[in-house]
């Protein structure tokens, strides 16, 4: 069976918001990791912004059917749009 994956990075923030909005577009369910740092196209992110959680990201990971897809992107896009974050998607097989 194919499945989506969708990898979300945000700001922590705004991780309630999040996923409140997946939650009420029927996500099965998503995991959470706080506290990503790395370099992006913005630049790094340094961590010694941790302690604050100001500038703290985080990475969100859902894995759906592909007819749960369009919900979950109507959803979480304007929230990443009007906050901030990127979105990728890719085919996940299971084993």
């Amino acid at each position: 069976m194919s499945m989506k994956r969708i990898d979300l990075f945000l700001s922590e923030r705004e991780l309630d918001r999040v996923c409140k909005a997946l939650r009420k577009a029927g996500a099965p369910g998503y995991s959470v990791m706080r506290h990503v740092t790395g370099m992006g196209v913005g630049g790094e992110i340094s961590e010694a912004m941790d302690f604050s959680s100001f500038g703290a990201n985080a990475h969100l990971i859902v894995f759906c059917k592909p007819e749960q897809l369009t919900p979950i992107q109507e959803a979480v896009r304007p929230l990443l749009q009007r906050f901030g974050g990127v979105g990728f998607l890719s085919e996940a097989e299971p084993f």
